[in-house]
């Protein structure tokens, strides 16, 4: 079953290739969304695809990216949309 995973990271996470480290990650991944700085400091991460994936996909940046993040902020639900790909938003 579909399912949508939203992350939000805490913790010096802008300006050290966050986002790009994660579009390479999702590479490896069944799974759709994307990734983007918010004003308020943090990033934000949308995936769209099987559990599993989506666990597997957001463990492997959190180890990637590990020394930069302080805290993570998960929510489940259901997609409201279908999106397509993995991509960087601005």
């Amino acid at each position: 079953m579909e399912r949508e995973l939203h992350v939000f990271f805490s913790g010096h996470v802008q300006g050290v290739g966050f986002r790009y480290y994660t579009l390479q990650i999702m590479a490896g991944y069944p799974v759709r969304g994307y990734v983007r700085n918010l004003r308020d400091g943090r990033v934000e991460l949308l995936l769209q695809g099987e559990e599993k994936d989506l666990l597997e996909a957001l463990e492997a940046v959190r180890r990637r990216m590990a020394s930069y993040i302080s805290s993570v902020e998960m929510n489940w639900r259901e997609p409201a949309e279908r999106l397509r790909g993995f991509e960087i938003r601005r």
